[in-house]
């Protein structure tokens, strides 16, 4: 049964952090808060996590997993940045935008696109997701919550609590989730695409 975690927007109360990375770091799944919606997250290196968001999404293989930063000095570790790219992400976050670029060796393996060798990655402009990336230590492995069927992300986290109650491990609310999903911004080919427009204003990448 998911544990339910109802903290504050502003001040996300330290003890309702530390357990629910607690349970990230016993391998748990969790659902937090972003600036695009719900999100479900796991810690590097999880495959199994992973397995568990496939499995609640219906995604195949080929799904674009997010690596959640809670710097741009971090996001730097996993993912290669020629100088313009480097300016162009630097400038837009945080922010409801994810970068699909090439990946590093230190990405995990389990999250890479299996042929592309990319992967996404993002930092949330969200008071919550922050906190629990700050609490944690290092990214999350993520994808955003949008169930079967719908094209917009979760909302309301104690539907969620009781929806997923028996596939995920906890459900972390701050009651001010961000409304659709990101601007996902493609940097992996020569000219830059946009995959998909979403919350984040996509004109800064377009030309």
């Amino acid at each position: 049964m998911a544990r339910y975690f109802d903290v504050h927007p502003d001040n996300p109360q330290p003890r309702a952090l530390a357990q629910v990375v607690e349970i990230l770091q016993s391998g748990g799944l969790v659902v937090y808060p972003t600036d695009s919606g719900f999100a479900l997250g796991c810690t590097m290196g999880n495959a199994e996590g992973l397995n568990r968001i496939r499995a609640i999404r219906h995604l195949d293989r080929h799904h674009h997993f997010t690596l959640v930063c809670s710097t741009f000095a971090q996001l730097g570790q996993y993912v290669e940045m020629g100088n313009d790219v480097f300016r162009a992400i630097k400038s837009s976050t945080p922010g409801a935008y994810t970068f699909v670029l090439k990946a590093t060796r230190l990405a995990p393996k389990a999250m890479l696109h299996d042929k592309k060798r990319t992967v996404g990655v993002r930092i949330p402009q969200h008071v919550t997701a922050q906190a629990l990336l700050d609490a944690l230590g290092e990214p999350l492995m993520s994808s955003t919550l949008i169930l079967p069927g719908d094209t917009v992300p979760q909302a309301d986290g104690w539907t969620i609590a009781e929806e997923l109650a028996h596939q995920v491990d906890a459900v972390l609310d701050s009651g001010d989730v961000g409304l659709g999903p990101t601007t996902v911004v493609d940097f992996t080919d020569d000219e830059v695409g946009i995959a998909r427009v979403g919350t984040g204003d996509p004109s800064p990448f377009e030309e």
